[in-house]
């Protein structure tokens, strides 16, 4: 029981938060814990009391937080946590007022509910024909055949691969285990075992098809890093040593009484190669590493020349729309390319809604409509 101003209480029941802790994923409860600890500091700093809050409050931090740049998006969020922690503690809701609602309706009307989308990596590029067009531009392909293949660079591959093929979401990338991989009716593919996503939060699973691209690149890597169960996909600390080059053992009497006396000093020692050593991790790879990875091989391979026909501003400019999400919105523009209904891209990426699916390919359903059809044949 915690006591507030004004004689006010707030009686936890520990029964309800377990239950809530029970029933929400980790990520889940790291948001809410997060956005309370943002709600509760701009109070302290504001001089108000977080708990219970006020319809005034609340509408005065979503100002607040929209005037510091957060999207509509993310301010329904902050919504959401704040709702869901007065329902937690059997307080009133406050954002359920009218206040609240006009507030947070006034702000999207002014700034717009757009969401920033991540830039597509699609297999071959921005091209129109995913079958017969060479690749151009960005594309997953060139990427995969960059990649090096040390045990880093088999690591990329398999997991760009992997996570072109599958659409999916980063925390369900880094989840996938070994125990994961089934085996298909191609004897050269596999299938990949989904416990839990974004959209099942249940455990009701699903299956996602691995091609023989992905199933090689997953053998590569798993042979060279030993690896026989557990995490597929884990951190690989390098660790490089220069080149040293062989030195004569030094005569007795040129050792000085000024330095150390030590007889190792009359030892000759032999040239030592260069050398790399790797160190595969027994833990997953964090969600939040994979947009960086993405973002390394991209450079990489600009680097190499395998994106040639990019300049430098080209991929300055594209590594900033670049996220962990790119694997997604490329599978999901490339099945729309190819011919496939919003039915067949909804149960390849396992949507809920086709809110998503529609946005992630508006571009291309404005290029490929009727206006986009008829202006392509006007010269």
């Amino acid at each position: 029981m915690t006591k507030l101003g004004a004689g006010q209480t707030i009686t936890v029941n520990k029964a309800l938060i377990d239950a809530y802790q029970a029933a929400s994923s980790p990520h889940s409860i790291r948001a809410l814990k997060s956005d309370l600890e943002a709600f509760d500091l701009w109070c302290r700093r504001s001089h108000r009391a977080s708990l219970p809050a006020t319809p005034e409050l609340v509408a005065d931090y979503l100002d607040a937080r929209a005037g510091k740049g957060a999207k509509p998006a993310s301010l329904g969020r902050y919504k959401a946590s704040i709702a869901k922690i007065h329902q937690l503690l059997d307080l009133k809701d406050p954002t359920q007022t009218e206040l609240v609602k006009l507030r947070l309706r006034a702000i999207r009307r002014e700034k717009g509910t757009a969401q920033t989308q991540a830039r597509p990596l699609r297999f071959k590029g921005a091209v129109r024909d995913v079958e017969r067009e060479a690749p151009r531009g960005l594309n997953v392909r060139a990427l995969l055949e960059a990649c090096p293949d040390d045990l880093p660079g088999r690591r990329d591959r398999a997991l760009l691969s992997v996570a072109y093929d599958t659409g999916l979401r980063a925390a369900e990338l880094v989840a996938i285990a070994v125990e994961h991989l089934l085996e298909a009716l191609d004897p050269e593919a596999r299938l990949l075992s989904i416990p839990r996503s974004k959209g099942d939060q249940e455990g009701e699973g699903a299956t996602a098809f691995l091609s023989p691209r992905s199933v090689c690149a997953i053998m590569a890597w798993t042979q060279a890093a030993a690896i026989s169960s557990g995490p597929l996909f884990r951190r690989v600390q390098v660790r490089r040593y220069k080149a040293r080059l062989a030195v004569k053992g030094r005569r007795i009497e040129s050792i000085s009484a000024r330095e150390t006396w030590d007889l190792r000093k009359t030892l000759p020692r032999p040239a030592i190669a260069a050398r790399t050593e790797y160190d595969v991790g027994d833990q997953a790879l964090h969600p939040g590493s994979i947009g960086p990875i993405w973002r390394s091989i991209i450079q990489r391979a600009f680097d190499r020349g395998a994106l040639a026909d990019l300049t430098a501003d080209d991929l300055a400019r594209l590594l900033k729309g670049i996220s962990a999400h790119s694997t997604r919105v490329g599978l999901n523009q490339d099945l729309f390319a190819s011919g496939e209904d919003l039915a067949g891209i909804m149960d390849a990426l396992r949507w809920k809604s086709p809110r998503m699916p529609l946005a992630y390919n508006r571009n291309l359903a404005a290029e490929a409509g009727a206006a986009g059809r008829l202006l392509g044949k006007l010269k």
